[in-house]
């Protein structure tokens, strides 16, 4: 998310003047509203919807949808959505935002191209965000979602902070934290590319509309530069299915007693095939381009083009210099 812009040279020519967003308490919140819009709107749906598919890998999109739907109608696209998915949203905004933002600054000032300065930035934010925030709220969404598999086998599920304490008094923070490596691999691949792919499709705008070179982009180029960023970047989803199934609960005599990334792909693998590790990938991809659109496009158009405060309103009689209005 960093900011270049043309600067005038003496031939007439332009050049690329990188500048670094100053750090602002004001740029934490920003990240964090942009994170609470999106999961409140349609992240939280799209977040459901894959989780479901991605633990219930027999299902197809219609049926994962019906399943939802049997938990509470439209409540049920929104379950884990309070406190979980918000308190997730409105920290690792701050610090996608926040820690993106220097590394891309760095990796360009140290000679990285665009493309290249939006991958550092992405896979360090996304480090970032997934050790010091996501951990435990991921965890716990997907406990939320997946614990109706207990229901269907005729177990009583637990209340949401029932659920958190006996994760804790069993297993302490690491139990809490279950899956965070496979979250942390998730969000540097996820991150990374949605940036280094939105930073090359804002180039290939470029080059087709005939701007140059660090020239900002209409608002509208900006959301499909990210559309496309988004899109291209669910290639990981077998990451993605293999960290829903560490944190699902799910009471299954085969699977591994203490799940790794490894053992829990050869798990997968073995019960689904490769249509399995990829389940769940069509809400994904409305997902990744929805939180693109928001933390990329939205986040450079509002950093780029802060509100300016309106002049202060003079106040008592404006005297003009007419000949009627002269001081005697």
């Amino acid at each position: 998310m960093v900011a270049t812009t043309a600067a005038a040279a003496p031939s007439g020519a332009s050049s690329n003047k990188l500048e670094r967003k100053p750090i602002k308490f004001s740029n934490l919140l920003l990240g964090a509203g942009l994170n609470m819009f999106e999961v409140t709107t349609l992240g939280q749906p799209l977040e459901v919807t894959k989780t479901t598919m991605a633990a219930h890998r027999s299902d197809g999109f219609g049926r994962a949808l019906g399943r939802i739907w049997s938990r509470g109608g439209v409540l049920g696209f929104y379950q884990g959505l309070i406190p979980w998915a918000w308190i997730e949203a409105s920290t690792k905004g701050a610090v996608l935002l926040f820690v993106a933002s220097e590394a891309e600054y760095f990796a360009r000032s140290l000679g990285a191209s665009e493309f290249g300065g939006g991958i550092i930035g992405g896979v360090t934010g996304g480090v970032a965000q997934a050790y010091a925030t996501m951990g435990f709220c991921t965890c716990m969404k997907t406990v939320e979602i997946t614990k109706h598999k207990l229901a269907a086998s005729g177990v009583k599920p637990q209340s949401t902070f029932q659920t958190f304490m006996g994760i804790y008094r069993a297993e302490g923070i690491r139990g809490i934290n279950k899956g965070v490596n496979a979250v942390a691999i998730r969000q540097m691949t996820n991150w990374g590319s949605r940036f280094g792919l939105s930073r090359a499709a804002e180039q290939g705008i470029r080059n087709l509309t005939g701007k140059k070179d660090g020239e900002k982009l209409s608002a509208l180029e900006k959301v499909a530069a990210s559309a496309v960023g988004g899109g291209l970047s669910t290639w990981n989803q077998p990451i993605e299915v293999i960290r829903v199934e560490m944190q699902s609960k799910t009471d299954d005599p085969s699977r591994p007693k203490k799940m790794t990334v490894g053992n829990t792909f050869k798990y997968i693998y073995q019960q689904n095939g490769i249509k399995g590790l990829y389940r769940g990938v069509t809400p994904r991809i409305g997902l990744g381009i929805w939180q693109t659109v928001c933390m990329v496009a939205m986040g450079d158009m509002c950093s780029q083009n802060p509100p300016t405060p309106h002049p202060p309103t003079p106040k008592g009689p404006i005297l003009t210099s007419g000949a009627g209005n002269r001081r005697r």
